[in-house]
């Protein structure tokens, strides 16, 4: 199995040890995986790529997103019971710009993470980490009937259902395309909702795409409407298992301009986090949670303001997906 260096240098931050555990912070209780109890818990994998970006014409920088984001995650207040876990299991990085390699080691290292029970939240990096993000799925879970009704929820501005523009070397535009092809090789269904489309950042073409693969979508101008929690609510039900992909350009560009291509409108923050946490209470319902993994993708440090606006909303997105204490 492929191994990350896990540096913990960026986890520091305040510590208030008049309060105690009740006290304590992410820094305070991560821990390296590979030095870790095998105990299953919430599981942070890097992947420190932007190659997919370059390929798609976009801002690079989002590789050095998972460093920076732990700065940020590191002085969150932990709200986890005394059993609960959290680990870091380093970054899997992009070496030579050889994208495929890239995301074939970060799915051979989440399949084995999640093989073992852990909760997995993925933090990039672009958004070609959700190709990789559903081989690591796929490979932890093949002969499972669950993996049969698997629901892809992507909250993005972008469809990204981009026909490469080279045969077999996809970007961070091709993501779901590529999932839906492999899923049809395999004979299963592609169920695919997407939750803050931005109709003057997709094409003609990409909308024709997304209804001929079946795929379903609420425009970001929609997201504040009666409906769209019953939109969420219904694709779960629909789904045994549900891969949750957040997209930091669904976010206005005011409050997230740290990205590979900002928003011209986006959706408010406390809007996405709402239906976030209504498809986690979904995904909750079932006798087993549906959850299979979760990711946060296209932090670019490089672009991000000077108080780290971006930063600080990736690291409250990170911290509704790990649902530590609830």
């Amino acid at each position: 199995m492929t191994t990350c260096t896990v540096d913990l240098t960026p986890w520091q931050g305040r510590i208030d040890a008049v309060d105690g555990d009740a006290g304590r912070r992410w820094h305070q209780v991560v821990q390296p995986i590979d030095a870790a109890s095998s105990d299953p818990g919430t599981v942070l994998l890097g992947f420190a790529c932007d190659a997919g970006v370059a390929r798609n014409h976009g801002r690079p920088g989002a590789a050095s997103g998972p460093a920076v984001l732990r700065r940020y995650l590191a002085n969150l207040a932990w709200h986890g019971a005394a059993s609960a876990r959290l680990y870091d299991a380093g970054d899997v990085p992009c070496v030579d710009a050889n994208l495929e390699l890239a995301q074939a080691h970060y799915a051979e290292r989440l399949a084995g993470l999640l093989r073992n029970g852990h909760r997995v939240v993925g933090i990039g990096g672009g958004h070609e980490i959700a190709w990789a993000s559903y081989q690591g799925i796929a490979a932890a879970h093949a002969g499972e009937p669950r993996l049969h009704r698997l629901g892809v929820i992507n909250f993005d501005a972008h469809f990204d259902l981009r026909r490469p523009e080279s045969a077999g070397r996809g970007s961070s535009g091709t993501p779901f395309l590529q999932i839906a092809e492999a899923r049809a090789a395999a004979g299963l269904p592609f169920h695919y909702l997407c939750l803050g489309i931005s109709e003057a950042a997709n094409t003609r073409a990409l909308f024709d795409r997304a209804t001929a693969l079946g795929a379903r979508h609420v425009k970001d101008v929609d997201m504040g409407r009666a409906g769209t929690e019953s939109v969420v609510q219904e694709f779960v039900a629909e789904c045994e298992a549900i891969y949750c992909t957040f997209c930091l350009d669904v976010l206005p560009a005011s409050v997230a301009p740290g990205v590979s291509a900002p928003s011209g409108l986006g959706v408010p923050l406390q809007r996405v986090v709402e239906l976030l946490r209504l498809v986690l209470a979904e995904c909750r319902r079932s006798t087993r949670d549906k959850l299979f993994m979760a990711d946060v993708a296209e932090f670019n440090p490089l672009h991000d303001a000077t108080d780290a606006r971006t930063a600080r909303a990736a690291a409250r997105i990170v911290y509704e997906l790990a649902s530590v204490g609830r």
